[in-house]
């Protein structure tokens, strides 16, 4: 009897691509992405969605009496979080087209959507072994890794569950408090300008989730980004508000004075472009680099690592999709946009998102695995893409709104496959920490991906209808800047001298002997983004990474790093929930509280420090590696 027990919770735990782990994943992967396009649209970001997916599969699981369903616990978050990174590669570009007033259709943005979507998942099948298997010490994953100990922790239950879980009641409960969608009790973002110092301005978006994530990825990557950061906002915004105050002209990109501008209008027309040309750079630079161990990835594939041979001796937890079916499906997917009328690519735009798309797939699957996907610069990539992209078109002859369209879905395609890259090397990391197998996974993205494309044309179009795209309701950042782009080039007025500050800024940090890319992504990033991971990388090493005798850049499991995943997931979940509110215009702000001061709304934000700093203070804190084969 107990042998037979046994069996049926090894076959249970090895339940993955049911039919229920994939109902439920499309119905996550939809709501995600249609609550994640107008958040996007409206303040220019979006949520993760891996870790809330997987807390509601296991609610929904258990809740069905579904006994040891880790595997498909984690099913269920691949294919419900492709919605929201489709989301994000959508909103980034598509809007350019009713910006620069072009024509499209929803089935023009179904057919981006697909080729976009399935040529992230099938160019990063092959980094798969070398990004996430033999990078595991180096690479961190920060939400790939706290989905791990979402899932684990649901799994096992006992001091993981409820340290994580504690952690996402308190981050849930953190963002319901502070969000301006939520009770708005207290402000969540903080700045302030320096006195006697014109222009330099520092602040920080008070998110648990930031914390977390600079918690789980340590102090060195935290110290780089956040010295990007500095450059921009504590040095050449000053530099550029001091001479500008001497200009009495407008500088392009910018249609006003520098004198009239503020620390974040001068970040916005100046800096981004800066640190576009830097990530691009720093991205040329990585991608050097790992080819050697990019091809050696690839090579490990030929003798049989894939769904198609497992007589072959490979393990499970090594089979990916067989790489004939993933270079064929990439030649055939370029190639049918080549001749598709339907798109203005043509043969020329279908060579350059062959080359742009691998170029930026492999560079955004290295970055998430850095920062994650919550801080990865996709959209500072997309504009690298356009700015080299337009120039060419318009070389070649392309012109006016013909030669804008066929730019706009080049980025179009390659942002949306960097998107789901991201999301899928991250997937892919949570996979190796709970034994999945990868080509089930990567059967998953690709449902969730074209569950996400049937319904993320119309969300927009909906949106535009009812707010106007543009309009301070929608204002659609990203894509804004994305239209600028297109037409600065094909109007031959982009400040390439901008672009090229960035590259050679880079290429300085390099000649110091500091990598150049979590640098440039703090550069580009705003500093309220990087404060907050700083100061969850401080902690950490106050509290762990000082006794810790891993390497510097290796990631230490304790109970902290649980905490701090609970707060990612906390976070996301109530962020989803209250684009949700935002959507259907349902207010849960307490109108009649006074305004607190910025000073006061600091105090929360150290309260969930402290709780997470509580985690660690205290001996015996070190757990198991997140590898460990006990499951």
């Amino acid at each position: 009897m107990q042998n037979k027990s046994q069996l049926q919770r090894r076959r249970g735990k090895r339940r993955e691509l049911s039919l229920l782990a994939i109902l439920l994943g499309v119905v996550i992967t939809v709501v995600f992405g249609a609550a994640n396009a107008y958040l996007g649209l409206l303040v220019g970001m979006t949520v993760s969605a891996s870790i809330p997916a997987a807390v509601i599969s296991m609610a929904a699981l258990r809740a069905l009496r579904r006994p040891d369903a880790l595997l498909e616990n984690n099913m269920v978050q691949t294919v419900g979080s492709a919605g929201e990174s489709l989301a994000a590669g959508v909103i980034f570009t598509i809007p350019a087209f009713i910006l620069l007033d072009l024509d499209f259709s929803l089935f023009q943005t179904f057919l981006l959507s697909v080729f976009g979507g399935f040529l992230g998942i099938l160019m990063m099948i092959p980094l798969r072994h070398f990004l996430v298997v033999e990078e595991h010490e180096t690479l961190p994953f920060p939400e790939g890794t706290a989905c791990a100990e979402v899932l684990k922790a649901g799994e096992r239950g006992g001091v993981r569950a409820r340290t994580v879980f504690e952690g996402l009641g308190i981050g849930a409960v953190y963002r319901f408090f502070a969000d301006e969608d939520g009770l708005n009790v207290f402000s969540s973002s903080i700045e302030s300008k320096i006195p006697g110092y014109p222009g330099a301005m520092v602040g920080m978006h008070a998110y648990a989730a930031l914390l977390g994530v600079g918690y789980i990825i340590g102090v060195r990557i935290a110290c780089l980004i956040f010295a990007g950061g500095v450059l921009g906002w504590l040095v050449l915004i000053p530099l550029i508000t001091t001479l500008g105050s001497h200009i009495a002209q407008p500088i392009y990109p910018a249609t006003e004075l520098i004198s009239q501008m503020g620390p974040k209008e001068i970040w916005s027309n100046y800096i981004r472009y800066i640190g576009a040309g830097g990530v691009a750079f720093g991205g040329f630079l990585s991608l050097l680099r790992s080819l050697p161990m990019i091809c050696r990835s690839v090579r490990t594939m030929l003798p049989g690592r894939s769904a198609g041979e497992h007589g072959a001796g490979v393990p499970r937890e090594e089979q990916d999709i067989n790489l004939k079916i993933v270079v064929g499906g990439v030649v055939l997917l370029i190639a049918v946009m080549a001749v598709l009328p339907n798109l203005p690519v043509g043969v020329l735009g279908a060579a350059l998102i062959a080359v742009f798309g691998f170029f930026f797939v492999a560079v955004i699957s290295r970055i998430v695995g850095i920062v994650g996907g919550s801080s990865c610069p996709v959209s500072g990539m997309t504009i690298a893409t356009l700015l080299v992209c337009t120039a060419i078109l318009r070389a070649a002859g392309y012109q006016g709104k013909a030669g804008m369209a066929a730019a706009i879905s080049i980025g179009a395609v390659v942002c949306i496959a960097m998107a789901i890259a991201s999301d899928t090397s991250q997937d892919l990391k949570t996979g190796f920490l709970v034994r999945a197998t990868p080509w089930r996974q990567q059967v998953g993205q690709m449902i969730g991906v074209l569950a996400s494309c049937l319904i993320i044309g119309l969300v927009v179009m909906m949106l535009h209808k009812a707010y106007v795209i543009g309009s301070e309701k929608l204002s659609a950042p990203q894509a804004t800047i994305m239209s600028l782009v297109v037409k600065g080039v094909m109007e031959a007025n982009l400040p390439w001298n901008l672009v090229f500050m960035g590259m050679a800024i880079a290429l300085v940090v390099e000649l110091l002997g500091v990598r150049s890319l979590p640098f440039s992504i703090g550069l580009y990033l705003k500093i309220h983004l990087t404060t907050p991971i700083i100061l969850g990388g401080i902690l950490h090493w106050l509290l762990v990474g000082r006794k810790s005798k891993k390497p510097t850049a290796g990631i230490e499991t304790t109970r902290g790093t649980l905490f701090g995943s609970g707060l990612i997931a906390g976070d996301a979940f109530l962020g989803v929930m209250l684009a949700g509110f935002k959507y259907f215009e349902v207010s849960l702000a307490i109108k009649w509280l006074p305004t607190i001061p910025q000073a006061v709304t600091l105090i929360p934000f150290l309260i969930v420090a402290l709780l997470l700093a509580r985690t660690d203070w205290r001996k015996g804190k070190g757990l198991e590696d997140p590898t460990d084969n006990t499951l």
